[in-house]
């Protein structure tokens, strides 16, 4: 009897997946289903929140995700054995090992998406040469300590595969999360990040080829025949996968054309052979993993399909499913096992081996390819990084009892230390110098004395919605032959997030601006590439397609370095609110908002907000066919100028009409008129182009004599039938006071006083946009709050003038 019960608390009863709820007497917890739907639950409400509270520190994810397992399992709140067995009690443990292995089993083949064969074997010289040194230096220090544990805490393990495994452990360097702090640190297209990239791919596949070494060697046969015999299987099925799976999806790609939804079959099938790859290489003793990471890694990274595969899979799977794996990782490994000063001083040891193994390697072969050597400490560094393959590498050889619970515990503790000191040693040592001249350019502005020079456009856009009237304004800005023509830099605007698809992107980058682009050479593919190629050859316009990828915190700070480096004298960014079918404005997206403010206030050009309301229609207009009004509003002050000539610029297009309306205060406020230097700048660029007026018919000029704020509106609506509005973000004419009351009711007070009235539900017209601030080298201040001021009583004297 005694027996019966030993054995049964040893081998606990298999848990029901349902039951019949509390009400008939069951506790839910007692359940594989409600118990497993806690867990989920509870690991991610956990990570979520310590990688809110790590992100000032700039950690990777993966950190706050191996914390949240460690603090989950025995090591801290497991210490408390009634939450450890109402919680995780050890009949749920097959449960959640299983689906936190089928989460991981899709998240390797997401990983393997992210890996580009093709840029691999373009990797050059110092790049293949730093990660095999990368490699090699910390895969022999690893065996060397791996004698020191064998002889202390590790006593009686197989040799050969414990030796292997160390090995492994410390010379692995976690690519995903090598280019999520490469993104963060603006460092993607360094020479340093670059070559940091295509070292840890190179190492990514060098440390599966090892791992799957280390498992063969790590079999419980106790033939050497039988580890042969799973290294040459998983050999064979890597190269039948080889010649087999390409011609498959390359046909399946064929099928799927850019821009039409991808068939469900072929991603049901693509999944299908992922699992099945996964039953493979699990038959053969490799574990199931290296099956979804092989089938990831042949998937054709061209055309839609890799993109609709991760779409499919991403969410659910990095969500909900992969964080179970933290917990599982987190379950078994106790910290309260690492006692003593033996065990301490081995932690210590473990440590700095894999620093220095992996630093001391990249260093020395850095400075030999002739790296300055604050970019290969760096380098180094960077090298260093673990993540979720380390803790793969750890969780199998715990499995197969090739690691105890000291020896887990201090490797996990070696993966967290080394990814977390990361990015602030790399922040330390490695500090890019500004490039000398680029913010010191001429042409900051369109306003200029040499009219007939080149004009350079940064257009930002975040969706294909955006290209047609992008694509119009450009057509009318391009000017005449006689100029030296006009260069727009088109700029997708995307964020860099924690997904795997993020870090997609990263194979379809090269090297042309800051933070990280993407030049496209073929034709093909990209839909707003391909807007942009037919553009540039149907006309004369030099324009040049790229994409800016970044998180959205600092999106803003790309895109006025970006404009820096290309000499940009006007930044065009798309307003943060679309027009609906019923002509009212949605919104977007929040956030763009907040990146069109930080533009304004750090930009180093000219800036201009696009409120696009259908310019030109939803296509490109050839130039042959272009007939648009455009109607410059003129209140006075820099911005209103900048306005000007932008408008000047466009009436020179045979397809533009350009109307200008000065609005000059009437006799009862013209003795509070603005400044005298304003009023003489814009009676000189007023003269001059009415000069220029009088002999061109496609241009007119007319002045508007208003007194108060009603006549202000009612001379705008004059002119609401036009195509396009350009007007000052702030202008420095005090006739605009029911513009500004109006911006005291619009959250968009980005737009200025006019801008924001053109935009109210209460301005009919279907005129798009553009409101202007020119560049100063002395920033002006933010309007004041107008929220208690009543229109007929604002003075002209309290707006500030520059």
């Amino acid at each position: 009897m005694a027996t019966n019960t030993s054995s049964s608390s040893h081998c606990p009863s298999p848990m029901k997946a349902t039951s019949n709820g509390v009400f008939q007497g069951d506790n839910p917890l007692d359940f594989a289903l409600p118990l497993a739907i806690l867990q989920i639950c509870l690991v991610v409400a956990l990570t979520r929140i310590l990688a809110f509270l790590l992100r000032p520190l700039r950690q990777p994810r993966v950190i706050a995700e191996i914390v949240g397992g460690i603090l989950l399992g025995p090591s801290v709140l497991g210490r408390n054995e009634k939450y450890l067995n109402a919680i995780f009690p050890a009949k749920s443990h097959t449960v959640l090992d299983t689906l936190a292995n089928l989460g991981l089993l899709f998240f390797l083949f997401l990983v393997g998406l992210e890996l580009d064969p093709k840029s691999i074997r373009r990797t050059g010289k110092k790049a293949l040469s730093i990660a095999v040194a990368g490699i090699s230096l910390p895969f022999m220090l690893g065996i060397g300590t791996s004698y020191a544990l064998r002889a202390t805490i590790s006593k009686g393990v197989d040799e050969a595969p414990f030796l292997v495994f160390m090995g492994v452990a410390l010379s692995i360097t976690a690519f995903p999360v090598l280019a999520r702090i490469l993104a963060e640190l603006k460092l993607l297209t360094t020479d340093i990040g670059r070559m940091a990239m295509s070292a840890a791919a190179v190492n990514d596949v060098a440390a599966w080829i090892l791992l799957a070494l280390a498992i063969a060697l790590s079999g419980t046969g106790n033939s050497p025949l039988v580890s042969l015999w799973v290294f040459l299987c998983g050999t064979g099925f890597v190269l039948g996968c080889t010649f087999i799976v390409p011609p498959i999806f390359k046909w399946m790609v064929q099928r799927c054309p850019e821009g039409e939804p991808v068939n469900e079959l072929y991603v049901c099938a693509t999944l299908t052979a992922v699992l099945a790859a996964g039953f493979v290489t699990d038959l053969i003793g490799i574990h199931a993993l290296f099956g979804a990471f092989v089938i990831g890694v042949l998937v054709p990274k061209e055309g839609p399909f890799a993109g609709a595969l991760v779409e499919k899979v991403e969410d659910l799977v990095s969500g909900l499913f992969l964080p179970l794996y933290f917990v599982s990782s987190g379950l078994k490994t106790n910290i309260a096992t690492i006692q003593g000063a033996q065990s301490w001083g081995l932690l210590v040891l473990v440590i700095i081996t894999a620093c220095f193994g992996k630093i001391a390697g990249t260093v020395s072969v850095s400075l030999l390819c002739k790296v300055p050597f604050s970019e290969a400490l760096a380098l180094g560094f960077l090298m260093n990084t673990k993540g979720l393959v380390e803790l793969i590498v750890l969780n199998i050889g715990k499995d197969r009892k090739v690691l105890n619970d000291q020896t887990f515990a201090i490797m996990v503790l070696m993966a967290v230390f080394t990814t977390f000191i990361t990015t602030p040693l790399v922040m330390a040592v490695y500090k890019p110098a500004k490039r000398q001249g680029k913010g010191d350019y001429k042409h900051k502005t369109i306003e200029r004395k040499e009219s007939n020079s080149q004009l350079r456009i940064l257009a930002c856009f975040h969706s294909y919605r955006n290209i047609p009237t992008m694509i119009n304004l450009i057509e009318a800005s391009r000017g005449t032959e006689k100029k030296e023509g006009l260069c727009v830099y088109a700029l997708h605007l995307m964020e860099l997030s924690e997904r795997p698809s993020a870090v997609l992107m990263v194979h379809k980058a090269r090297k042309n601006g800051l933070p990280f682009w993407n030049k496209v050479k073929q034709s093909g593919g990209d839909q707003i590439v391909v807007a942009f190629e037919t553009f540039r050859q149907l006309s004369r316009v030099v324009v040049r397609p790229m994409t800016a990828i970044s998180s959205i915190s600092s999106l803003h700070e790309d895109i006025c370095e970006s404009a820096e480096r290309k000499r940009a004298a006007m930044i065009i960014l798309p307003f943060h609110k679309h027009q609906r079918v019923d002509g009212t404005f949605e919104t977007t997206r929040t956030d763009y908002q907040l990146v069109n403010k930080r533009v304004l206030e750090q930009a180093p050009c000219s800036v201009g907000i696009l409120v696009d309301r259908g310019l030109g229609g939803t296509t490109h207009i050839s130039a042959s066919n272009v007939d648009s009004i455009i109607t410059v509003l003129f209140f006075g002050g820099h911005d209103d100028r900048e306005a000007l000539a932008y408008g000047t610029r466009m009436a020179e297009h045979p397809g533009i009409s350009l109307t200008v309306v000065r609005f000059v205060p009437g006799p009862e406020v013209s003795g509070e008129i603005v400044t005298a230097d304003i009023n003489t700048s814009d009676d000189r660029v007023l003269m001059e182009f009415k000069n220029k007026a009088s002999n061109e018919n496609s241009i007119s000029y007319e002045e508007r004599v208003v007194r108060n704020s009603r006549e202000t509106i009612e001379a705008i609506r004059e002119f609401s039938r036009c195509n396009l509005f350009l007007v000052g973000q702030m202008p420095e004419n005090h006739v605009t006071a029911t513009a500004k009351l109006n911006a005291a009711k619009t959250e968009c007070l980005e737009l200025g006083a006019i801008g924001s009235l053109l935009t109210s539900p209460e301005f009919s017209t279907s005129a798009s946009v553009l409101v202007v601030q020119q560049y100063r080298t002395t920033k002006k201040s933010p309007p004041p709050s107008l929220s208690s001021t009543k229109v007929a009583e604002i003075p002209e004297g309290d707006v500030e003038s520059p």
